[in-house]
């Protein structure tokens, strides 16, 4: 698999350069956001440092995801809530704090690409539980087959990761998915509950529909589509 490694530290590059190669991966390391956007199609993964020369790293996943739909972990010296939040918004399917553990970060590239497989979708190129058939709750509809979501006949723009939770929600709409089995079948890793993922996608969900109630909380255990996507009544939906 070929790894694009956009990183401005020389040492941090050399050694995530080397451990990759003794996956067998091949590595084209850059420092710049420029050459990060002019080489990212050829990329089957991305490590993404935050702290560019050229850019806030941030805004350069943004661009990064209206271009191009491989897997990709933030490797940063940010720790703040507030940059972990707006990454995983942005389209970021996992975020790793320097210092870490090689062996941590590598185990975390192989989930994030045994899930997200070869083109960006999960093994057996359908959204996991969805079945494949249209599901439509409300005013919204959403199409397993071609990865999409319309609202009112007007089609929304999710993240990979946003996509994949709502369509598993909608391949079981009259069931309540626990948060465990949620993450356990979308991020790989069912004891990620102490992280904020799973949260901030649904939360990205409901303010990118503009129906608060399309995914409902129920609180304790986990989550299930709405029947009421516009939310009508259900104050604590968002919570």
């Amino acid at each position: 698999m070929h790894a694009l490694l956009v990183e401005d530290d020389d040492r941090m590059a050399r050694a995530l350069g080397t451990a990759l190669a003794r996956r067998g991966h091949t590595v084209r390391r850059v420092s710049r956001a420029l050459d990060a956007l002019r080489y990212v199609h050829e990329a089957g993964f991305v490590l993404l440092d935050l702290g560019l020369p050229d850019l806030d790293g941030l805004e350069l996943l943004r661009r990064l995801r209206t271009v191009c739909d491989a897997p990709l972990i933030v490797v940063t010296a940010r720790c703040e809530e507030r940059d972990v939040v707006q990454a995983l918004r942005a389209g970021a399917d996992d975020y790793v704090v320097k210092p870490f553990r090689m062996a941590e970060l590598i185990a975390r590239i192989d989930t994030v690409r045994r899930r997200t497989g070869a083109h960006g979708e999960p093994p057996g190129g359908s959204p996991a539980g969805a079945g494949g058939r249209t599901v439509r709750a409300g005013d919204v509809e959403v199409d397993p087959a071609g990865r999409t979501v319309t609202v009112a006949g007007s089609e929304v723009r999710l993240t990979r990761r946003e996509f994949d939770v709502l369509a598993l929600l909608a391949g079981r709409p009259d069931e309540v998915c626990s948060r465990e089995e949620i993450l356990d079948r979308i991020w790989g890793d069912a004891f990620l509950a102490a992280s904020r993922s799973l949260d901030v996608h649904v939360a990205g969900i409901r303010a990118k529909t503009g129906r608060p109630g399309l995914v409902r909380t129920v609180r304790g255990f986990g989550y299930r589509l709405g029947a009421d996507p516009a939310g009508r009544g259900e104050r604590d939906a968002a919570r």
